[in-house]
């Protein structure tokens, strides 16, 4: 009979597009963790938000990861992981839109919030749909992957949030999460496959 791991294990291209995938979609959870904290004085100005009023910007998206992730685990098994993974890839990404067009501190905390609901979700799924895409004697090369996108995320967040509000708006640094989060849900949809948890039957005598 076929194992669970055997049978999420992917070969040849499907591998290099679920990897691709996972990894890009953990980076947008981590580059928007720091990518926010170079706007927040455009934002504050931009809003009429007091100091204490822009933190929550950042606490609202914090709280969020905090509550999720915990549950992540649980989520996946109750709606399927690649239903759970792409739900959430999809809720950050309207959510993305959504703060770029807020029109005040409020609606900006709110929306937030929700995103980070969507993106906390993104960076424990992506490690697990990586790792059992991989078979078992090469999870170490997954794991180096998944680690230096990890790396790399908090670094570009602010070099990247600091140009976009330099030369456009910091409204971008929530819309340009758009295409890529687009992308991101389509190939999750297309390629992800859900384990299947076999229960345990009653011994017959």
């Amino acid at each position: 009979m076929e194992t669970l791991e055997n049978s999420l294990t992917e070969y040849g291209f499907r591998r290099i597009i679920i990897t691709v995938t996972a990894v890009i979609c953990a980076l947008l959870e981590l580059i928007d963790t720091t990518i926010v904290n170079v706007a927040l004085n455009d934002m504050r100005g931009n809003l009429g938000a007091t100091v204490n009023e822009i933190a929550w910007v950042i606490t609202a998206y914090s709280l969020a990861n905090v509550i999720i992730v915990p549950m992540t685990s649980w989520l996946s098994q109750q709606f399927g992981r690649r239903n759970y993974f792409a739900s959430s890839v999809l809720i950050f990404t309207i959510c993305s839109f959504l703060c770029g067009n807020a029109t005040n501190i409020w609606e900006l905390v709110i929306f937030r919030f929700i995103q980070g609901l969507g993106g906390g979700a993104l960076l424990v799924t992506s490690q697990t749909i990586i790792t059992e895409s991989w078979p078992k004697e090469k999870r170490a090369i997954a794991q180096g992957i998944y680690t230096l996108g990890i790396i790399i995320g908090p670094t570009i967040g602010p070099t990247l949030g600091g140009y976009l509000v330099d030369n456009f708006s910091w409204r971008l640094i929530f819309y340009i999460n758009i295409p890529v989060g687009i992308l991101a849900a389509i190939l999750a949809l297309q390629y992800v496959r859900s384990p299947v948890f076999e229960q345990k039957r009653p011994r017959t005598r």
